[in-house]
């Protein structure tokens, strides 16, 4: 078994209130989770109007699959535009 976790840490921009905050990031999750069927959650910088950091996982039992998946799922953040990513982290561990 592959276990591929990810976090994204964005920069956003324009966002005046945490309610506005949430839009993006809510809107950010929902079609990454919907696209790709992952766990997926805001993981920190819960009190940030200006921050926020996503965390997900993928498991599989091939390598190179998970960690496929797992840049398509760094590149279809960067692609939404919603938010500047600032930082990303992956981690592929073998069970």
């Amino acid at each position: 078994m592959v276990v591929g976790t990810g976090k994204i840490k964005f920069k956003l921009y324009g966002v005046s209130s945490l309610k506005g905050k949430r839009r993006v990031v809510k809107s950010i999750i929902n079609r990454i989770k919907n696209k790709f069927n992952i766990s997926i959650a805001e993981t920190d910088y819960n009190d940030s109007h200006s921050w926020a950091q996503i965390g997900f996982s993928i498991i599989g039992n091939d390598s190179r699959v998970v960690n496929s998946k797992l840049d398509k799922v760094f590149n279809l953040a960067d692609d939404m535009g919603l938010a500047q990513i600032t930082d990303t982290q992956m981690e592929i561990i073998h069970l």
